[in-house]
């Protein structure tokens, strides 16, 4: 949650296509915009 990647994506990073890795990252702003900031707390 802290790097607001799924642990899918976590765990198969190294498999993805830069492309790939590239979709992820451009959602990443969005994802994080919808975690309730208490929610990230636990991982400061």
């Amino acid at each position: 949650m802290g790097c607001y990647r799924q642990l899918n994506e976590v765990a198969g990073w190294a498999r993805l296509s830069d492309a790939e890795r590239d979709a992820i990252m451009a959602e990443l702003p969005e994802r994080k915009r919808r975690i309730r900031p208490e929610k990230l707390a636990m991982f400061r």
